[in-house]
Formats: C-alpha cells, structure tokens, sequence
C-alpha cells in the first residue's frame, strides 16, 4: 500500500492522468460526434448528384443522351449549368412533348426538389451558371428607369417595349414576360435559352438584370396604371395605328357624310 501511494504522490502522475483522460475524451468524440458541415454538404450535394442522375436517366437522356453529351435530338448539356435547367424544366418547357420551332411553357411536372436533383446532375457535367440567389433578382436596390432603357436596348426588338411578346421567323416567337417569375428572366437573361442570346455578367453586370427584372415588374404589375391613358395592351405601333384608322379614320368619315348631307340639305331648301 506504501508503494502505491507513494506512486500516486509521483510528480508525473497527475500528467500521466490528464493525457489519458484526454485521449479517452477524444476518442469518444470522434466516434460519436456528427460529421463536419463541409462532410454533411459534400455527402447531401453527392445524393443529389446520383438522384438527378436516376430523374435524368428517366425523363432526359433519349434526347439529350446518357451522358449529356447530346444526339441529332436534343443538344448537348454539358456546360450549361443549373441555371438552365432550373429554368427549362421549373417552366415546363422541358421535357419537351414533341419537337418543333420553339418549345412552349407548359405545366411543370417535377417538384422544385427534382429540379434542384437535376440540376445538380447537370452541374457535375460540366461548369455553368448557378442557380441565381433572391438577392441577385429581387428589387432592393434595383433602378427601374435605368432597367427601361436596357430593356428597350437590348429586350425590346423581341420582346415588345412592355415585354408582351412578339413574333419571330420560321414559326419562332418571343414569349410575354408578364407574370413570369424574376428567378426565371434572371436566369434566361444568364443562359439564353432557345432563340434568345445570353447576356453574361461580362455584357449585362448583376445589377443591369436586376435593373430589368424591376422594370418588368413595374411595367406589368398588378397595380400598373398608364401614364399615357389607354394602353390598348401595350402591343405597340400596330395595335396603336389599327385603333387610329379603325376609330380615328372612321370619326373622320363619319363627319364628312355629315357634313355632305348637310350641304345637300341646304340646298334643296
């Protein structure tokens, strides 16, 4: 008993005691504790990967084919990036029904969970615009008379100077912005999808697309009203002239056979 008491006394053996307790303590840790939040992402970003992977091979690859390199169907998708998927198939567009000069919007037949599967399938691909924040397209900060003139620089020969749409060449159109969702114009403006060219950062910055957004907004809101009076759907220079000739040319007939009756009337009388 002397022996062990005096060991315990030992100057080294409260040390000895710490390290042990130490080394039991971390142990147990790193069997038992969660993994890192780096670890947890990379594991949930990799099931979302192989998800995207299943939904694609289901619903995209007889077009696009199996690897997304593309056939004399569908063109590639490598490089596109999750911007255009999430735009494509969270418009409806894609899959596509049949083929033809322009895909339509249609119902969207995935949840936002399997878009965001598959887009992250296609991000593996290859890379390409992300997935745009709620900060990029939202209108904090957003200066709408200069979003209308970028819109009637670059949008309106399409678009209409109201973004009702028009017609294009070979059965092509471009689609009415109105109603559609700012995450979606952001990212056509990003990828350019079907007949529309891209306007990367380098051409259009962060800020001249949330500029746009909060024009369109603003020009198709709820609450619009035009400052001009009538708007006659805001269609432009051909519904502006067919009301012209239509009201204003017929006005004027109208008070010229007035006027001739009159003038007949008086003079029989």
């Amino acid at each position: 008993m002397k022996k062990l008491s005096a060991r315990r006394r030992h100057p080294l053996a409260a040390l000895v005691v710490l390290l042990l307790a130490l080394a039991c303590t971390g142990g147990l840790y790193a069997a038992f504790a969660p993994a890192s939040k780096a670890q947890a992402d990379e594991s949930a970003q990799s099931l979302a990967i192989d998800e995207g992977k299943k939904l694609y091979a289901v619903g995209c690859a007889s077009c696009h084919g199996t690897g997304g390199q593309g056939t004399s169907d569908g063109p590639s998708l490598v490089g596109v990036g999750a911007a255009a998927v999430d735009f494509q198939v969270g418009t409806g567009r894609m899959p596509a029904q049949q083929p033809g000069a322009q895909v339509p919007k249609k119902k969207v037949i995935y949840s936002q969970a399997e878009i965001d599967q598959l887009a992250a399938y296609i991000a593996s691909l290859g890379a390409g615009p992300a997935i745009p924040s709620e900060e990029k397209y939202g209108p904090e900060g957003a200066d709408i008379a200069k979003g209308g003139e970028l819109f009637r620089t670059n949008c309106a020969q399409c678009h209409n100077f109201t973004g009702k749409g028009g017609a294009l060449t070979h059965g092509k159109y471009a689609p009415s912005l109105e109603g559609v969702d700012p995450k979606h114009i952001y990212e056509a403006m990003q990828t350019g999808p079907q007949n529309m060219p891209s306007f990367p950062d380098t051409t259009l910055s962060e800020q001249n697309k949330k500029d746009i957004i909060a024009y369109l907004d603003a020009v198709n809101g709820d609450d619009t009203e035009s400052p001009g009076g009538l708007s006659l759907g805001g269609l432009g220079p051909v519904s502006e002239g067919l009301f012209a000739w239509v009201f204003g040319l017929g006005a004027l007939i109208a008070v010229a056979v007035w006027v001739a009756a009159r003038t007949a009337k008086a003079k029989k009388s």
